[in-house]
This record gives C-alpha cells, structure tokens and sequence, in this order.
C-alpha cells in the first residue's frame, strides 16, 4: 500500500444535505423547484457541472455556471460556518492514517476555497497532501484527480486505495486505477468489478487496508 485517498464529501463528512439545502434555495429563487431527484444526479459533482444543469433547470441563461456555482457556494459557506457533521469512523480513520507511514491524501471536487471550513471537525493537518476540484483538468467522474493526487506522491494508482461515496466518485477514482473502497450515503453506487462495498467507515484500519493490495 503507497497511499489512502479519501473524498470530502458525503465520505468524510456530512455535508451533502448542506449542499442539497444550499442547491433548492438557489434554484427557488431562480424561479425553479428543485427536486430529491435532481439532488440525487448532482451528489459528487462539481460546483460549474451542477451550475450548468441549474441554469437548465430554471432557464436562468443570464447567469454562467460560474456565476450560479459562486451563489451556491456563498449559500453553502453560511451553512458550513462550524464545520459539517463527521461521518462515522472519519476522524479515527484519518488520525490512524496520520499517525501511520502510508501518506493519506484529500481528493475532492469541492474547491479549495471551501475544503478548510468543510473539514474544521477533522483537521486538514492530518492529511499529507490535498487535491481540490478547482486544481484540475477535469473533475470527478474523470480519472484525472485521482490520477494527479498519485502523481504528486510519486507513486502506482494500483498500488493506493480511493474512499468514496457517490457514483461519480467511484468511477473517477477505479477508472485512475485505484483500489476503490464504496461507501454509498445518499445515493447507491451500483456494483462494478474491482469495487469494494462497505456499510460505513466504522472499523476500517490500516491493515485491513494492505490486504486489499494484489502482491
């Protein structure tokens, strides 16, 4: 094992209902309803990407994805103010990895601007290196994040394992070539070859880790 990547969002905290809350007040006031559907095809992805589907959802072509992602996330950041909730298992598995030889690193779609507050009940301390969303070609589900957080340590995606929550993430970090961990939240994340699936963080440690490296 040369490295543990672990998504933000819906992973490591509970931060998705933020975004959720964050997403139907914005498009409300666009003049739109926002729906547990269109939440459920936007978990994992960028702020532009769900800024595009809100200007179709609600017609509001005055507005860039750029400008509607900078509205959500001013909506976000008041939500976020203490910090979001931990999921279960988060902060032991983060400072067990900490305190380990094995670097762990933050991969997240989310943009840097917003990764210090999101993870204030973790401590980004304790990673060794973080890639953000807006640090990228091309986000989640592109391998690219992935592919970069391993190339910045230098070291073999087979050989590192990737946590995430969402389909989007699961298939931007098994298409880099991580071993994949699924740990679905808020929406199911179907099976795929090479993709293991579990309830929750909860117990999860370093060796139980190496075993899933192949020799």
């Amino acid at each position: 094992l040369q490295a543990v990547f672990l998504d933000m969002d819906g992973t490591l905290i509970e931060s998705e209902g933020l975004w959720n809350d964050s997403e139907a007040e914005l498009v409300a006031e666009l003049g739109g309803v926002w729906t547990e559907e269109d939440h459920r095809r936007n978990v994992g992805n960028a702020a532009e990407p769900v800024g595009r589907y809100i200007i179709e959802l609600t017609g509001a072509h005055h507005l860039t994805p750029r400008q509607v992602a900078d509205r959500l996330y001013a909506r976000f950041r008041t939500k976020l103010a203490e910090g979001a909730e931990v999921r279960p298992g988060a902060l032991e598995l983060v400072r067990a990895l900490a305190d380990s030889p094995v670097p762990v690193v933050l991969v997240t779609s989310t943009e840097r601007s917003l990764i210090e507050t999101s993870l204030k009940r973790i401590g980004l301390h304790l990673f060794d290196d973080s890639v953000a969303g807006d640090e990228v070609a091309a986000n989640k589900p592109h391998p690219d994040p992935y592919r970069r957080a391993a190339r910045r340590l230098g070291v073999d995606p087979a050989r590192c394992v990737a946590i995430e929550d969402s389909v989007v993430g699961v298939t931007s970090a098994a298409d880099a070539g991580c071993v994949t961990i699924a740990v679905p939240n808020h929406v199911s994340v179907p099976p795929r070859e090479g993709v293991v699936f579990r309830d929750s963080l909860v117990g999860m440690d370093l060796d139980w880790l190496e075993s899933l490296i192949v020799a």
